[in-house]
């Protein structure tokens, strides 16, 4: 099957691990030493999990749970089910014993594919009738349901930091337009080779870093996880062209002591940047040691990731910015949906084939996630003369001090500018003089000088004493998600 860049790839998951089943080299390696999975070994071994899973009883659309981290086996039980037209319905493993009893009541699962080092996690938190499955890979051939583009594919949750996590839903055509958005904007082809160390069980790992390179022919390099000790080793070993991570994956390895060795600066084209904002003062500095550059981007859960992306060196790269559209339009929208002109700040909205199908059993946040058919993002923003767009803040983590809106990400971005700051964000506080008032946290290196004054002293010179925290709290680590994005709206309560 062909892949454009003016058109979004057709058919299902179904259709496209067949059609690359004659394809010569690995399609996956695992860095557990598990054995690699060539295209017709993942053509075989996902038909023979559909089978399995058609013979337990599952029907067409079914939802089933996957407790799986990254390897071999979440691989395949993944690709498994969509092969057989049921709804891969992934659970965050970090989210906590409550977060997962509920996805797993919410779905509507009655089969299970669970790692066993989540049983006892599933012991805890499954519902009645929820059941476990050995696969007994029979490998006899039965009739698998027919499936189509507009079939149900993917649900995912999610990460609830506002309320109860909603379940997104993906179809087969949304699921590969969100693997096509980073493959084409990218540049990705058959001998690209991406590193995958986020968790599968999140859009970033399982959209950018599976289904691109599903439609691009390319492979992927599988790791149970980040490790800023073996990352350059990983890229190293498993000769792997690009990656994809989050912003605190990023200052890791930049207050890290490992290197890449000249062979993987060289072999690496570029290292890819998700899920929150970057700092600009920490890319120019990983780009300054490594050599190698990043490309900032910006996705959702309900757009299977990617909705804009810097373009590739030699195309212009604006550090603070997310970059433009790919493969879907993005806008941004005043109050009464009308695109604002360059430089005015407005709502986030999107279109395009990407787009989730809505929210599972929830028509009305479905309804107020869409104004027509733009996708409401909740993300503030303006774009330049030439269509860079920039994120200027979150609707609901705005901090709003004496009546003035403050963007908690030019705060962060402040943080950072000090070369001993490893992890940081800023939040509100309630206050009886302003409504609210500007805190932050920070994790700084190990033997790091670095104090509260210091630290307000950087902000109050960039941003004035306004905008600039009252205090700064030390931490050990900021809460993250699976993903490791900071999340901003626990750290009231975590202090």
């Amino acid at each position: 099957m062909k892949l454009t860049r003016e058109v979004p790839p057709s058919g299902t998951v179904r259709d496209w691990i067949k059609a690359h089943a004659s394809l010569a080299g690995a399609a996956y390696v695992f860095s557990d030493g598990t054995p690699a999975l060539d295209w017709s070994d993942l053509h075989r071994e996902a038909h023979a999990m559909a089978c399995d899973l058609t013979r337990l009883g599952a029907t067409k659309g079914d939802s089933i749970a996957i407790m799986q981290p990254n390897s071999r086996e979440g691989v395949l039980a993944i690709l498994g089910t969509l092969y057989g037209g049921f709804r891969a319905t992934l659970i965050n493993l970090a989210a906590g014993n409550a977060a997962i009893a509920y996805a797993l009541e919410h779905c509507d699962a009655q089969i299970a594919l669970v790692h066993a080092s989540q049983q006892e996690v599933f012991e805890q938190t499954r519902t009645a009738g929820l059941q476990r499955f050995e696969l007994p890979k029979s490998r006899s051939i039965v009739k698998l349901h027919e499936v189509s583009p507009g079939d149900d594919a993917l649900l995912m949750y999610t990460s609830g930091t506002t309320g109860r996590p909603k379940g997104v839903v993906h179809t087969h055509a949304s699921l590969l337009a969100g693997g096509w958005t980073t493959a084409i904007a990218h540049e990705l082809t058959a001998s690209d080779r991406a590193l995958c160390v986020l968790p599968i069980c999140h859009i970033n790992g399982l959209c950018v870093t599976m289904m691109a390179p599903l439609v691009s022919g390319g492979s992927v390099a599988m790791c149970p996880r980040f490790s800023a000790r073996q990352f350059w080793q990983q890229a190293r070993d498993l000769r792997v062209s690009w990656f994809s991570v989050v912003p605190t994956i990023i200052s890791h390895l930049l207050h890290g002591d490992a290197e890449p060795d000249s062979a993987t600066k060289t072999r690496l084209r570029f290292g890819r940047s998700a899920s929150a904002a970057l700092a600009p003062d920490v890319q120019r500095a990983f780009e300054r040691r490594f050599s190698v550059p990043i490309i900032e981007t910006m996705g959702l859960t309900e757009t299977a990731a990617q909705i804009l992306s810097n373009p590739l060196p030699p195309g212009v790269r604006k550090i603070g910015s997310p970059g433009i559209a790919f493969g879907n339009e993005v806008e941004i929208m005043d109050h009464n949906m009308a695109p604002c002109p360059p430089a005015v700040e407005g709502e986030i909205a999107v279109r395009g084939p990407n787009v989730m199908a809505g929210y599972l059993k929830n028509s009305e946040a479905t309804k107020d996630t869409f104004a027509g058919n733009w996708l409401l993002t909740g993300d503030l923003g303006r774009k330049d003369k030439d269509g860079y767009l920039f994120v200027t803040g979150r609707l609901k983590e705005l901090i709003i001090k004496g009546g003035e809106n403050i963007a908690p990400r030019e705060i962060d971005e402040a943080l950072y500018s000090h070369a001993d700051v490893i992890e940081a964000a800023a939040f509100a506080r309630p206050c009886q003089t302003y409504g609210e008032r500007v805190e932050a946290a920070v994790r700084v290196r190990e033997g790091s000088a670095l104090t509260d004054e210091k630290l307000r002293g950087i902000c109050v010179e960039k941003l004035g004493v306004f905008k600039s925290p009252d205090k700064i709290h030390f931490m050990s680590e900021l809460p993250k998600g699976a993903s490791g994005k900071i999340q901003r709206m626990k750290l009231l309560e975590r202090i």
